[in-house]
């Protein structure tokens, strides 16, 4: 069933390699995506996040070359989440690029706030690599 996405993206001046670096570890999340939960724990090499509605876990790609961030989001209810998410170069910088997906039932004021959400969160990352010279 084909659902709605928005690809919400922000260009960082950091090499692809520094970003997908600092954004594949799970362990800088609340860093830059504090909306997605509050510290996060590594548990037997497995990864969660804190979250006001209990633990959430977090699985991303296998390391890899291409930039793929892609990330599963495992709700307390069990409900799996899953979102793309890439790195791509250009130049002697990058485009972080995140695919927001609309979920069942969800009304268009929540897809927006979703997308906005999110790229705050990017704009976040931004500024934490681009500052951190």
């Amino acid at each position: 069933m084909p659902s709605d996405s928005r690809h919400v993206s922000e260009w960082i001046d950091r090499p692809a390699a520094d970003v997908y670096e600092y954004a594949s570890n799970p362990a800088n999340l609340p860093n830059w995506a504090p909306g997605l939960g509050k510290s996060v724990e590594n548990v037997d090499g497995k990864w969660f996040v804190v979250t006001d509605s209990g633990r959430v876990g977090i699985a991303f790609a296998e390391r890899n070359t291409y930039g793929v961030l892609d990330h599963d989001v495992t709700l307390p209810s069990g409900e799996v989440i899953y979102n793309p998410m890439r790195v791509v170069p250009h130049g002697d910088g990058s485009e972080v690029v995140f695919s927001v997906r609309r979920l069942p039932g969800m009304s268009e004021e929540d897809f927006a706030r979703d997308a906005g959400l999110v790229q705050a969160d990017l704009t976040r990352l931004k500024r934490v690599l681009e500052t951190d010279r």
